[in-house]
């Protein structure tokens, strides 16, 4: 039996020092002697392999949180790692070794979304551990497959920990966090990914945490995520954060004792070149051999898991997947389905769907509707094609007769769009348009050059945080005009951003809203669908539309109180977990104990649909007002009555304490089932209160 950790330990056993050392960066060297081929750790797989050429560009993560589906999430990134397989093959027979042509990818994202202003927000899966637990997990078993020792490729769960901006302060803040948020919030993806995932790699954080530099910290490497969790795999620093130790934190005095820290706390691969140092800090007696034996290894321990190193047996399934895969017409038709389950209905005022076949005229306005960047996100590959908003109505209207009329209406950012013109130069299109059309589409938000990582010389194109929630530029007063101009003519107002943005004005006004987020390469089409009903959305909301910024507490508060939906005390403009439907659904019933729900449910409409069944558990004596605790989606044709049971987390009715140990809580723990939150705005605006029970433990 070929055991993979010994061969591992032989072959570092053969190496020189420096020959160690070489492996320790994402850019690992080539050693000729013993066959081990240079290797670029570092590569991107957040929703399709991104940064290497062509590839399935599915919708960004928080598009794909919005379905609160596993499988769906599993399914996507095994398509994914299929796609990076197929790549990787192809790469190899050409020697193209080069950065982004790995099988290691740097992916999930599992940090909590904890502030809308937050611009790598949209690569996460929301606010909630839970939610975030059950996506990540999925993500990272579609990715490495159901192999331990035969990885399909390698997932990465990062950035670890207490990580959410803001964005230009990552290389110097110390997140300030009690023992109960810490444990209770902002591990819990974390653990999930390690114990329940078998995530390969964890990515250290840029910020500190209790005064450590989270890619030198000995309580979260070591104390937690080795001893506490049993993680085998290993840890690699986020890109240059290893220069923060003594340039931005100050925890260190030179190059040479960061590396010290770091290794020594159990980092093992630097992304960048600092841990070139190590050698001397051997030779200085500051590190031990054993300290870069036990790094390397794991690092070929890794390699030989994917079969691309020491004569690890070969996985064919996963050798002989041919470069045909790449894009290929099933990817994109799952790529079609995840932008559909991503969609959410936020109001609709008896308008949706529109009947193509009562209109002449339909206009498309906004500087969204045409932008094909406002599909990508961040993070992404090269879509073969893609396909805006205005791209998918037209392709509708060509089959039904339907005329369509664009404008953009106003830039996304700046008061007008000619250099010469006056402000506001494409009002009075906007204007025209809706008065010449029979419904109108307006498409407003924002996309990845407004929202996004640091903008620094490594993320050449992102744009960083967001000021505020609301809508940038001149589209609120797009918004005010076009309405207006429509006097009683519907308009149906889609935000597609990575994040909450919120204008009550359109709630107050709009015959309806949608939120898209960044919807993926074919997301225009799947939107287009949605408003002529091709199929009825059900996606929901996976972060708190808040009613503003001024209701937002300090950004760098890294506190958990008045954050998200589980202790936030205000009406939000749109709750965590909300989303419309064309269909109507009703509860029958619903019976719990502490393993699952049971709900019998009822789609009461003439239009087959998906929803998602939500559970809630509220525990008097904790700070949470309730939190998710099950979810399940479902498919109920028209008319058509079942049953489904949820299955609970197994957490539910416990807490972390201090020390990260879970304790059971007794006594009467309230359970709400039902399609949203239980919340008085939630029940307002879908209609249906969740039904309630009690389950004491």
């Amino acid at each position: 039996m070929f055991d993979i950790k010994t061969k591992a330990r032989e072959l570092v056993s053969k190496m020189t020092l420096e020959e160690k050392v070489s492996q320790m960066m994402h850019g690992a060297k080539t050693v000729e002697r013993l066959g081990i081929p240079s290797y670029n750790w570092w590569n991107e797989a957040l929703h399709g392999v991104a940064r290497a050429g062509t590839a399935t560009v599915f919708p960004q993560a928080i598009a794909l949180a919005s379905a609160f589906d596993e499988e769906l999430a599993r399914k996507v990134a095994d398509a994914v790692s299929t796609e990076g397989r197929a790549k990787y093959q192809m790469q190899q027979l050409e020697d193209d070794r080069d950065i982004y042509k790995g099988i290691t990818f740097w992916t999930p994202n599992i940090n909590i979304f904890r502030d809308p202003r937050w611009g790598r927000g949209q690569e996460t899966y929301g606010e909630d551990p839970y939610l975030t637990s059950r996506l990540g997990v999925a993500f990272i078993k579609g990715l490495q497959g159901d192999d331990k020792d035969s990885l399909k490729s390698a997932a990465c769960a990062k950035h670890f920990a207490v990580h959410s901006g803001p964005e230009d302060d990552r290389h110097h803040f110390n997140a300030v966090v009690d023992k109960y948020d810490l444990w209770n919030t902002y591990l819990t993806a974390f653990e999930a990914a390690v114990k329940e995932g078998g995530v390969e790699v964890v990515m250290g954080a840029y910020n500190r945490v209790f005064g450590e530099p989270c890619c030198g910290s000995k309580f979260l490497l070591k104390d937690i995520l080795r001893d506490k969790w049993g993680f085998d795999g290993h840890v690699v620093s986020d890109c240059w954060a290893i220069k923060d130790f003594h340039e931005n934190h100050m925890i260190t005095s030179s190059p040479l004792e960061s590396v010290v820290l770091a290794i020594r706390s159990g980092c093992d691969i630097n992304c960048g070149v600092m841990f070139s140092l190590a050698a001397e800090a051997v030779e200085k007696g500051l590190l031990t051999a054993n300290d870069i034996d036990a790094a390397v290894t794991r690092l070929i321990v890794t390699r030989m898991r994917l079969g691309i190193l020491g004569g690890a047996p070969e996985n064919k399934q996963y050798t002989d997947i041919p470069y045909e895969k790449v894009d290929c017409p099933e990817h994109r038709a799952l790529n079609l389905e995840a932008a559909q389950r991503g969609i959410i209905l936020l109001k609709n005022a008896d308008i949706l769907p529109l009947d193509a076949k009562k209109l002449k005229t339909i206009g498309v306005i906004g500087p969204n509707a045409d932008n094909r960047r406002a599909l990508d996100g961040n993070y992404q590959g090269t879509p073969s094609r893609r396909v805006t908003v205005l791209e998918g109505i037209r392709q509708i209207a060509e089959s039904s007769g339907l005329r369509v009329l664009f404008s953009e209406g106003c830039d996304m950012l700046k008061d007008h769009k000619e250099s010469l013109a006056q402000n506001d130069d494409r009002l009075s299109e906007a204007r025209a348009v809706a008065k010449h059309s029979d419904a109108l589409v307006l498409v407003l938000g924002l996309d990845g050059s407004v929202e996004g990582e640091e903008n620094d010389q490594y993320s050449e194109s992102e744009a960083g945080d967001k000021p505020n929630i609301e809508l940038p530029g001149r589209q609120e007063e797009l918004l005010k005009n076009v309405i207006n101009a429509a006097g009683d003519k519907p308009v149906i107002v889609i935000i597609i951003s990575g994040s909450a943005i919120v204008s009550e004005w359109a709630d107050n006004h709009a015959s309806a809203v949608i939120q898209a987020f960044y919807p993926g390469a074919l997301g225009g089409q799947a939107v287009a669908e949605a408003i002529f009903g091709a199929f009825s959305p059900s996606g929901k909301l996976p972060v708190t539309f808040y009613r503003g910024t001024k209701e937002l507490p300090d950004f760098s508060d890294y506190s958990m109180e008045n954050r998200s939906y589980r202790y936030f005390k205000g009406e939000p403009l749109y709750p965590f977990g909300f989303g419309l439907s064309y269909a109507a659904f009703e509860l029958c019933g619903v019976t719990a104990d502490r393993n699952s729900a049971t709900a019998q449910v009822k789609n009461t409409s003439s239009i087959d649909a998906r929803e998602t069944l939500q559970v809630y558990v509220s525990t008097p004596g904790t700070k949470e007002i309730h939190s998710l605790c099950g979810m399940k989606p479902i498919f109920l044709r028209a008319g058509e009555e079942s049953e489904f049971v949820i299955p609970l987390n197994k957490n539910a009715f416990s807490r972390y304490d201090d020390d990260g140990n879970m304790r059971e809580i007794h006594g009467e723990h309230r359970l709400s089932v039902g399609f949203t939150q239980p919340d008085a705005r939630s029940v307002k605006l879908y209609g249906i209160k969740p039904l309630e029970l009690t389950l004491t433990t």
